[in-house]
């Protein structure tokens, strides 16, 4: 990677850190530069504007949203498994770690709810494709067996961004110390609402194990749902 490459994911990484705890609005390019040592100038040469910066943060967290959520759940076979790995990822994104406290997504999904223009548009079509891949996996699942042949795919999908961002509000704002362990069993509740009669009646228990993370793909959400920008990407093959 040359210099300014190098100089320019730098930048990306630093606003994308500020801009989960301040909005994308909240970054400026003034204190980005003051931050990394950066003359406003040659922040400048590498961003044209604010909006190119925000963009450019944006899309990053796309990516990291596909590496660390949507890819690693995506390896596991088709079926319920996929679609609980899904929702593990999920959670520990909107957990956060050391490189972004939290999630872009859901506090872009704020920001951006009248505020028109190509950064509202990039988030749009992530969310979208998010709900989309949910909703293949979900598909996926009822084909595979795992669960009933008459389930709403789109219901079940709305009530799985629902637990998740019921999850994020209470852990984050919160601080309710019951939060994880209330989204497990709501989850749980709605998978074992999805199964199969047969499987309902046996009183099979959904596994809540967490899925360890793995790799790399896209994610989506749409305003006020919490996910990620050029949108996850699931398959279009029956893999």
């Amino acid at each position: 990677m040359s210099k300014g490459a190098n100089t320019r994911e730098t930048i990306i990484g630093e606003a994308l850190s500020q801009a989960v705890e301040l909005g994308l609005e909240g970054v400026t390019l003034g204190v980005l530069a003051s931050r990394l040592n950066l003359s406003k100038s040659g922040l400048f040469a590498h961003f044209k504007s604010k909006e190119a910066l925000q963009i450019a943060v944006l899309e990053a967290a796309v990516d990291r949203f596909r590496a660390q959520v949507a890819t690693p759940a995506f390896a596991k076979p088709k079926g319920r498994g996929r679609v609980a790995a899904l929702f593990e990822h999920w959670l520990a994104w909107l957990d956060g770690g050391e490189a972004a406290p939290g999630c872009l997504f859901v506090t872009a999904a704020q920001e951006y709810v009248q505020r028109p223009g190509p950064v509202r548009d990039l988030l749009v079509r992530s969310q979208v494709e998010w709900h989309g891949a949910l909703r293949w996996a979900t598909a996926q699942a009822m084909t595979q067996g795992d669960f009933r042949k008459d389930l709403d795919p789109d219901l079940f999908v709305f009530q799985m961004i629902g637990i998740a961002l019921g999850y994020q509000h209470m852990q984050k704002l919160m601080n309710d110390p019951e939060a994880l362990g209330r989204a497990h069993a709501a989850f749980d509740r709605l998978l074992a609402d999805a199964a199969p009669a047969a499987a309902a009646s046996a009183g099979s228990a959904p596994d809540s194990s967490p899925i360890p993370p793995n790799q790399a793909v896209p994610g989506q959400a749409a305003p006020g749902q919490a996910a990620p920008a050029r949108a996850p990407q699931h398959e279009t093959s029956d893999s």
